[in-house]
């Protein structure tokens, strides 16, 4: 009789820790299927977005469509998205002349990085990403609809000559992008 009790007792035990395990491992599990961070800034990159981080056929998993942001990564699609996890808002990537831009729903458009991404000699300040950094949620579809075509008409009014270079369904207003 003794035993069956420490039995019950150990089996409730573990059955209490594998579902906290779950609790942790399976949002974070999860978490990794929203946002990569990409070097040298290691802002996040959206693996949620079917155009910005289409599926790998070999591996089965979203992959970034650029391994990197440098102020002079080409991107293929546009606008493209990072986040810095300090912030509210992703930015809305764009590429100019003068290289990669950014869209701030705050200030409009500007170089990118910002300078605060940058040390006293224009290198790289990595951000430190943690695990909860990680759990963030996709951006809203919301925040997407009200914001690209907003971004996209800055972004054509600076550099005209570029507007071919967003997607169709940018130039329309439509966002290119959807979680």
């Amino acid at each position: 009789m003794e035993i069956k009790k420490y039995f019950i007792k150990n089996m409730f035990l573990c059955l209490i820790i594998l579902m906290a395990i779950g609790l942790i491992c399976i949002p974070y599990a999860e978490a990794q299927l929203n946002w990569w961070p990409l070097p040298p800034y290691n802002t996040l990159w959206p693996l949620w977005s079917p155009e910005l981080s289409p599926v790998n056929p070999l591996t089965g998993n979203p992959t970034p469509i650029v391994s990197s942001l440098y102020p002079d990564t080409i991107l293929p699609v546009q606008p493209g998205l990072t986040w810095d996890p300090d912030y509210d808002y992703p930015w809305l990537l764009y590429n100019t002349p003068l290289g990669m831009v950014y869209y701030d729903p705050l200030y409009g458009i500007d170089l990118w990085p910002p300078s605060y991404l940058l040390d006293i000699f224009g290198n790289p300040l990595p951000l430190t990403i943690t695990a909860l950094d990680l759990s963030l949620k996709p951006t809203s579809t919301a925040w997407l609809s009200a914001n690209i075509p907003i971004a996209n008409n800055a972004y054509y009014s600076n550099y005209p000559r570029f507007a071919p270079l967003l997607t169709p369904a940018a130039i329309i207003g439509l966002p290119p992008i959807l979680p």
